[in-house]
C-alpha cells in the first residue's frame, strides 16, 4: 500500500534513495523493483518491522540484473542519522513523523543527508480524519509508539521550506482508510471482537490484493475529501 508516490520524484538509474522509518518495507520494496536502478536504503528503530522488510525481499522474483541495484538496511534512529552528510539524492518518510518527540530535529538529519538539488517526499495522517480518530478514542493515541502529535499540512510545508525547500505537490491517499480507522476508534474496547470491524479489514485487504477498477476510481474520487494521509514533495535548494 503506496502513500508516497515514487515516479513523482524523478529518480534516475543509480541514485541513493533513503526510506526513513521504511517499516515493513512497503515503500522500499517499490523502489528496489522501480523501473529505475536505484540503490534503496532502508532504516527503521524496528528491528522486527526491518527483518519482515528484508524477508519481503525474498517472496518477489528478482528485478533485471542490469543496470545494478542495490539494497541496504539498518537500524536506527531518526534524530541521528547514521549516514555522512549528503549521503542521499532522494528521502522518503512515510507516516513516520507523527510518532517522533522531536520533528526539527529528525528533519534538520533529512537535510544533512540529503545532497543539494535532492528530492524529498513525506506523508502525514491528514488533519481533520486524525482528529476525529483522536476525539473517538483516547486509547488511540496514548498507546505505546503512537501517533504523539496531529500535523497540519501547512504549517508542516512551512517547516520543511524554512530549510530552504521548495514545496512542488501534495495529494492525499487511502480515503477508503479514513471510515475504517474511525470505526475501530468507536469501537476501541470492542475492535478485536467487532465483526463490522473484521468485514472492514476483509474488504480492504481484498481491494489491496485484488485492485479492482471500481474501489480504485471510488478512492481516487474520495481522496482530496476523505484521503487518510497527505503527501508533500519538497526539492532542495542548491548552492
Amino acid at each position: 500500500m503506496m502513500t508516497i508516490d515514487p515516479d513523482r520524484l524523478e529518480l534516475a538509474d543509480g541514485q541513493r534513495v533513503l526510506d526513513l522509518g521504511c517499516g515493513r518495507g512497503r515503500h522500499l520494496h517499490a523502489l528496489y523493483w522501480h523501473e529505475r536502478a536505484l540503490d534503496v536504503t532502508g532504516l527503521d528503530l524496528d528491528f522486527a518491522d526491518l527483518g519482515a522488510a528484508i524477508d519481503g525481499f525474498f517472496e518477489l522474483p528478482p528485478p533485471p540484473e542490469t543496470p545494478p541495484r542495490t539494497a541496504v538496511f539498518t537500524v536506527g534512529d531518526a534524530g541521528r542519522l547514521p549516514f555522512a552528510d549528503n549521503s542521499f539524492d532522494a528521502v522518503i518518510c512515510s507516516e513516520v513523523l507523527e510518532h517522533l518527540p522531536d520533528v526539527p530535529l529528525a528533519l534538520s538529519e533529512i537535510d544533512r543527508v540529503l545532497k543539494p538539488g535532492g528530492k524529498f517526499a513525506l506523508s502525514v495522517p491528514r488533519y481533520w480524519p486524525e482528529k476525529i480518530c483522536w476525539m473517538l478514542s483516547e486509547e488511540y493515541h496514548n498507546t505505546p509508539g503512537g501517533h504523539v502529535r496531529i500535523f497540519k499540512d501547512g504549517a508542516l510545508r512551512k517547516q520543511v521550506e524554512a530549510l530552504g525547500y521548495t514545496f512542488r505537490q501534495r495529494h492525499w491517499a487511502h480515503a477508503l482508510h479514513s471510515p475504517f480507522w474511525w470505526l475501530q476508534c468507536a469501537l476501541w474496547e470492542r475492535r478485536e471482537q467487532s465483526g463490522l470491524v473484521a468485514a472492514y479489514r476483509t474488504m480492504l485487504e481484498w481491494d489491496l490484493l485484488s485492485a479492482p477498477r471500481l474501489t480504485r476510481w471510488s478512492e481516487k474520487a474520495l481522496n482530496p475529501l476523505l484521503g487518510k494521509s497527505v503527501a508533500l514533495y519538497f526539492d532542495k535548494a542548491r548552492p
